[in-house]
């Protein structure tokens, strides 16, 4: 993942917010203005500025910033109202490594800004890191508060649109390659889960609300593990029957966590409860069965249930993409056939290659 942080120089900061948000998709950014004293500049990795080289106060602060950098030379887009040859070179004489027209979308400028930080990787791919680690990071965070207390549902919000987001920009595929390098198994896994549902939710063309509320569900719905022996919890092995008896007891208490916490919704709460439970009663807190477990309930445990079959334990591979989806179709009378079949049909669609290695 990219470390440090690009800045976004303009003569009008507010009309160069959508650029600094395109940047701040990809890596840290700050938008400052021509009053900058680049007081902090180790750890910038690249500029965009966005200013009138005919203006005295662009001159001097990017007099400044050459003083600052004292000969180190960075990635630097310059755009320009016009680019004769004589712009082109002043911007050149204040440090810009190219020159691009001012009226580019945002996307486009970013695209070519990390072209030359990272020329191996793509746009999407550096999103889809990013985002992973900000909702990481807040995952860990959720689990540490949540072990002795409550979570803040607020702090949950934050990561919501990084998840459908990056599976927007970088694709289903790219989410689980990128998560499933991490080691951690629980954070993989609700990161895992998060994606897989991210992409179903996008594949069966849910409202933006409905894919928010599914994505937040997804990020809690293990928050309950935090209170389960890591003894247990990270075992590097199969879980004895004690074991699992009390690994079961994760849902019960990630929904008494929730109900603490407060402003929690009603879906989110059920699927934090019930993602164990299976349409023929079998599965667990309640035994519930048939048309007492609800829809999200239903979807969520098959995202649930087909990421722990492609993950890589201590004790067992990671299951290849066919053989996950033969296992997901011989459940039948546990999961409904046609969100399987559902399911199946946004995985083919994004994932083209098999994701087990």
């Amino acid at each position: 993942m990219l470390t440090g942080s690009i800045v976004v120089l303009s003569n009008r900061p507010d009309r160069d917010r959508a650029l600094a948000d395109a940047v701040g998709a990809v890596s840290e950014c700050r938008l400052i203005g021509l009053d900058e004293r680049w007081a902090e500049i180790d750890d910038v990795i690249g500029i965009i500025a966005n200013v009138n080289l005919t203006e005295p106060e662009a001159r001097r602060c990017l007099t400044l910033l050459l003083r600052r950098l004292q000969g180190r030379r960075m990635p630097f887009i310059h755009l320009v109202r016009n680019s004769t040859a004589s712009t082109v070179r002043e911007a050149q004489a204040f440090g810009a490594t190219a020159c691009l027209s001012s009226l580019l979308d945002s996307n486009t400028v970013v695209e070519a800004l990390f072209r030359q930080i990272q020329p191996d990787s793509t746009v999407s791919e550096l999103v889809v890191q990013r985002q992973i680690a900000r909702t990481g990071t807040l995952i860990n965070s959720m689990f540490k508060t949540a072990a002795t207390g409550q979570i803040d549902m607020q702090e949950v919000e934050q990561g919501l649109d990084p998840v459908l987001n990056a599976v927007k920009e970088g694709g289903l595929t790219g989410w689980l390659e990128v998560v499933r390098a991490h080691d951690d198994v629980t954070f993989q896994h609700c990161l895992l889960v998060a994606g897989l549902t991210a992409g179903f939710a996008r594949s069966l063309g849910l409202s933006s609300k409905d894919s928010h509320l599914m994505v937040r569900a997804a990020l809690v719905h293990d928050v309950g593990k935090s209170r389960i022996p890591p003894e247990i919890l990270n075992k590097p092995g199969r879980l004895d029957p004690d074991e699992f008896t009390v690994m079961r007891t994760h849902a019960p208490i990630g929904h008494e966590i929730l109900l603490a916490s407060g402003n929690c919704d009603p879906i989110t709460l059920a699927v934090t409860r019930h993602h164990h439970e299976l349409l023929d009663g079998s599965g667990y807190p309640d035994g519930l069965s048939s048309d007492a477990i609800a829809d999200p309930v239903r979807l969520l445990t098959i995202c649930d249930i087909y990421s722990a079959l492609i993950e890589r334990r201590p004790y067992k591979k990671p299951l290849p993409e066919t053989e996950a989806l033969r296992i997901l179709h011989g459940m039948a009378g546990k999961l409904e056939d046609g969100l399987v079949a559902a399911f199946a049909k946004s995985i083919s669609t994004d994932c083209r290659h098999p994701i087990a290695t």
